[in-house]
C-alpha cells in the first residue's frame, strides 16, 4: 500500500462535526497546514466559518445521491457520526450505525479509491461479531466490512476517553462532567485517556503513514499523533 506525499494536501469530508467527536477534528483541521479543504456534510448548521470550510446541510444520510457530485475529490473521510446505544434495540442500533455508515462509505468508496477512511468506533468492539454485548457486535460487523471497502487505507479508531479541545462548545453533560477526572488519571493510565486534539492530528496522519495496524486503539492513536505533530 502506498504512501501519499506529504507534498500533497488532504482534502478532507468529515461526518458528525455537529457532535464533540467531530467538532474536535474539525477544529484541528481547520489550524493543520497540510489539510486544504474541509467539506462537513450535517443535517443542520454547524455555526462554523473559514476559508477552507463547506458546509452542505443534508437531511437524509441514506440517500446521498442528490449530493453525490459535491462529494468527488476528496482524498480523506473523517466519519465521527454516531449514537449512543443506551435504550435501543439492535435493530434500529443497526441502522443508525451499520446501514448508515456503510451507505456513505461504499459511495465514498467508489467516487473517491485514493481516499483513506478513518471511522469513530469504542474501545470494547466485537470484531468476531458473536458477542453478547449488542453494540460491540454491530460495531465490529461495521469495522469489518468498512475494512473490505476499496478505500486505499481505512483505520477504526477505539479512542476511549477523550478530552475536549479547548474552545469546544458541542460538549455533552456528562463529558463536562467528567473533564476534571482526565489530568488525574492521565499519569495513571497515560496510553487508555487521549485528547481530541490527538484523535484530529492522527487522522491527518493517516494520509501520510504505513502504520501496520488498521484497528487503533488510544495508544496506537497517540503514537500517531505524534507523527503527525
Amino acid at each position: 500500500m502506498g504512501v501519499r506525499s506529504k507534498k500533497e494536501k488532504i482534502k478532507a469530508i468529515i461526518t458528525g462535526a455537529t457532535g464533540m467527536v467531530g467538532e474536535g477534528v474539525l477544529m484541528e483541521c481547520l489550524l493543520h497546514p497540510d489539510v486544504e479543504q474541509v467539506l462537513i456534510i450535517t443535517r443542520r448548521p454547524s455555526g462554523v466559518t473559514h476559508p477552507k470550510l463547506k458546509e452542505i446541510i443534508h437531511k437524509d444520510f441514506y440517500d446521498l445521491t442528490p449530493i453525490q457530485d459535491e462529494l468527488k475529490g476528496y482524498n480523506a473521510c473523517y466519519f465521527c457520526l454516531g449514537v449512543s446505544s443506551i435504550g435501543m434495540a439492535e435493530a434500529d442500533y443497526t441502522r443508525v450505525t451499520y446501514d448508515l455508515t456503510m451507505h456513505v462509505a461504499r459511495l465514498l468508496s467508489s467516487l473517491n479509491p485514493d481516499m483513506v477512511f478513518c471511522y469513530v468506533t469504542g474501545g470494547g468492539t466485537d470484531s468476531t461479531e458473536k458477542g453478547r454485548v449488542m453494540w460491540a457486535r454491530v460495531k465490529g460487523r461495521t469495522e469489518n466490512h468498512l475494512l473490505d471497502l476499496p478505500f486505499r487505507r481505512a483505520f477504526m479508531f477505539r479512542p476511549g476517553f477523550m478530552q475536549p479541545t479547548k474552545g469546544q462548545v458541542r460538549i455533552p453533560k456528562w463529558a463536562r462532567a467528567l473533564t476534571w477526572l482526565f489530568p488525574v488519571l492521565r499519569p495513571i493510565f497515560p496510553n487508555h485517556l487521549i485528547t481530541l486534539r490527538q484523535v484530529g492530528l492522527a487522522m491527518i496522519q493517516t494520509s501520510y503513514t504505513q502504520y501496520e495496524r488498521s484497528i487503533l486503539d488510544p495508544k496506537d492513536i497517540i503514537a500517531l499523533a505524534k507523527e503527525g505533530s
